[in-house]
Formats: C-alpha cells, structure tokens, sequence
C-alpha cells in the first residue's frame, strides 16, 4: 500500500475520489476486523497508510468545497443596509 500524493488526489475528479475513499475505507475496515478477531495484520505499517490515504482525500475534499463556497460568496453583492438614524436626527 502506497500513499497517495496530493497530486494524484487533485487530479481525479469527484467521482473517482468517491470511488478511492470508498475502496480504502472498505479496506481498513477489512483490517481492522482481521487484527480484532485476533490475526496478525499482513502488514502493520498498512493501517496506518490506509488512514493517512483517507484523511487525504477528506482533506481535499474539504478544501475543495471551502473554495466552492468562498467564489460563490464573491459573486453575491451584500444587499444595501438600511440608512441608521440617530436620536439627534430624529428630534431635529
């Protein structure tokens, strides 16, 4: 299991990134079930891997979407406030 780099992430789109999370995360589970019913893991250093993979792609993700909504709020114009009145110009 090797890890993924976050040029590789960045250059799949959504759905393949889906599809890898899906895998990885299936895959750990499948791991951590053979380490809980007592097996030795094949491989120790890949649970670790498996989660760092994962946290990459939710990390991306989670860029992604804060981009998303950071251009979709720099297209909207803030409406106009209404004009504050103070005391003084009301009892003028």
């Amino acid at each position: 299991m090797t890890l993924l780099r976050t040029k590789e992430i960045r250059a799949m789109n959504a759905a393949e990134r889906a599809a890898k999370l899906k895998e990885l995360q299936d895959e750990l589970m499948h791991e951590r079930g053979v380490a809980a019913m007592g097996g030795a893991p094949a491989s120790p250093g890949k649970l670790r891997a498996l989660r760092t993979n994962i946290a990459r792609i939710l990390t991306i993700e989670s860029e992604l979407r804060r981009q998303g909504a950071a251009e979709e709020k720099k297209s909207v114009t803030p409406q106009t406030t209404r004009p504050h009145t103070t005391r003084v110009s009301e009892e003028a």
